[in-house]
């Protein structure tokens, strides 16, 4: 029986080369949710130069590849996501994103590319365990109503059960070398909110003869923040923020409607659907008090990611027997929402944080900024981690 933790770190070592040049790839070449065609035939190109059968076009652009052991045995499954963001990339580097205002800057790149490594890792010893590892190369990540949902309706795994689910996210906060844990309740839910408040618009010099619908968007803005402040209960997380604003006036002309758009952010199925409530009832009272409609919007989202108490437990656990104890952090809860959140509705899965901060880095760049990048040693880290708990949680 070979040392199965020497030997992966051995083969994330001797892959890193091309797993760096996979990420790179990515990187220059993102494409938007659900359009990531070039991005999911790359991906399928490479499964079949590493001898490992997929079943491609699942909505759309998903793949789910399969890797089977010597003998059957439990089904572990690893998820990355495809697609890239509407952002124009600022970074002087080479592999610099050549299409346009669409960059990796939540790290997909090196999500894919870690998968990739691992899958290679996992198929090169696939005589060393039982059981089967699935790939889940996922569209749609940033974009409701998420790809992981419409992988589920369109029965990713009708023809096998995982026994979990295991994805990991790069985190720029965390030192490379390290991975982040959070059994239990991690991340919140996502409900999209778009409101029109229509008045009667005008001159600006002449308020009296008008319903001014800007005015009383900013009433109902300023309004909605007792939702968080006064109706929130203490012990349940809640944000709710407006990121969109558009009223097409001037300075001397106000306009007939204002457009709103913002996000409802929790971590609790039951308030959730009563903030959404009380949202609607709020904007529209003070809507039609002020002499204005209001027409309203809810995109159910993403629901709130639940980490699977026994298996995020033993999955913190088997990565500090990989990377050392001193390499594993425990994380606090997260505002931010993941669609990978639908796997588990009805799989125990673990969702952890992938370390790419380089250690002598003064500051990092955030997610979803214009010049997001990461420390390319943490690949090594990526690959082997996820390769390790695959192997572990089939042994275990």
């Amino acid at each position: 029986m070979i040392d199965i933790e020497n030997k992966i770190k051995e083969l994330a070592t001797e892959y890193y080369d091309e797993t760096v040049a996979l990420r790179r790839h990515f990187h220059q070449h993102p494409e938007l949710s659900f359009k990531e065609f070039e991005t999911s035939a790359f991906i399928c190109k490479k499964l079949e130069e590493y001898g490992i059968c997929y079943q491609k076009g699942i909505a759309k652009t998903g793949i789910l590849a399969r890797i089977e052991g010597a003998k059957p045995g439990k089904v572990i499954a690893l998820r990355s996501d495809l697609d890239a963001l509407p952002i124009t990339e600022k970074n002087d580097v080479s592999y610099c994103s050549i299409n346009e205002g669409v960059m990796h800057a939540c790290g997909h790149d090196a999500h894919m590319a870690s998968l990739l490594g691992a899958a290679k890792i996992l198929k090169t010893l696939e005589q060393e365990f039982e059981g089967t590892v699935l790939l889940i190369f996922q569209p749609g990540e940033e974009r409701y109503p998420g790809g992981a949902r419409l992988m589920l309706e369109e029965g990713i795994f009708d023809d096998l059960k995982p026994d979990m689910i295991i994805a990991q996210h790069v985190f720029p906060e965390l030192e490379t070398g390290k991975a982040g844990f959070k059994p239990g309740i991690y991340m919140a839910s996502a409900d999209e909110i778009f409101f029109t408040v229509k008045g009667q618009g005008g001159h600006s010099a002449l308020p009296h003869k008008l319903t001014d619908s800007v005015l009383i968007m900013a009433h109902i803005i300023t309004a909605l923040q007792q939702i968080t402040s006064r109706n929130a209960p203490a012990g349940i997380p809640t944000v709710l923020s407006f990121g969109k604003v558009e009223a097409n006036g001037a300075n001397n002309i106000i306009p007939d409607e204002v457009k709103v758009a913002g996000t409802l952010r929790t971590m609790n199925e039951a308030w959730r659907r009563e903030a959404k409530k009380r949202i609607q009832k709020i904007a529209c009272s003070i809507a039609e008090g002020m002499g204005a409609t209001c027409e309203f919007k809810i995109n159910h989202g993403y629901p709130a990611l639940l980490n699977d108490e026994k298996t995020t437990s033993l999955a913190r656990s088997f990565t500090r027997d990989y990377l050392g104890e001193e390499n594993v952090a425990d994380l606090d809860i997260r505002m931010t929402s993941e669609d990978f959140a639908y796997f588990s509705l009805d799989y125990p899965v673990t969702y952890y944080r992938l370390g790419v901060k380089a250690p002598d880095a003064k500051s990092e760049s955030s997610l979803h900024t214009t010049t997001f990048n990461i420390d390319e040693n943490a690949l090594i880290t990526g690959m082997g981690t996820m390769a390790y708990l695959a192997m572990r949680f089939l042994k275990e």
